[in-house]
């Protein structure tokens, strides 16, 4: 549902694709052949399902900016991507675990109240911020 929302309001971006790649001064003849070779002669609908079943059978398709496969792209990061979230829940399941039993032993006490306002307002603060400050 929410591929094909993104789908939708796709289309409704002024202009052409094929025309945003090629330029302004590309000729009638490069920007159909470019929109052929893309399918965006297509209609809408068949667009989508042939992108969803790409998608399904573990085809994304085609970077538009560099050319290569998409799954490619992802492939060389997802290893990065796995390190790191096994790395941040290596860390904060424990710590998580620890700070949820310190508060069911304490319930009720200054120090329940302390780790609850503290993990609250931590969760409260948008993530890329929170990134911000760290590096800082």
């Amino acid at each position: 549902l929410v591929s094909l929302a993104v789908f939708a309001t796709s289309l409704l971006i002024d202009g052409d694709v094929a025309e945003a790649i090629l330029g302004q001064s590309a000729t009638p003849e490069a920007v159909a052949g470019l929109r052929a070779a893309m399918h965006l002669d297509q209609p809408a609908w068949s667009r989508y399902l042939t992108w969803l079943g790409g998608i399904l059978t573990g085809d994304p398709g085609m970077s538009l900016v560099t050319g290569t496969p998409v799954a490619t792209l992802i492939g060389a990061r997802l290893g990065n991507s796995l390190a790191l979230a096994g790395l941040t829940a290596l860390v904060s399941v424990p710590f998580a675990l620890t700070l949820g039993i310190v508060c069911a032993v304490w319930r009720g006490s200054a120090l329940d109240r302390a780790i609850s306002v503290l993990t609250i307002g931590i969760v409260s603060v948008p993530e890329f911020l929170i990134a911000t400050l760290m590096v800082m």
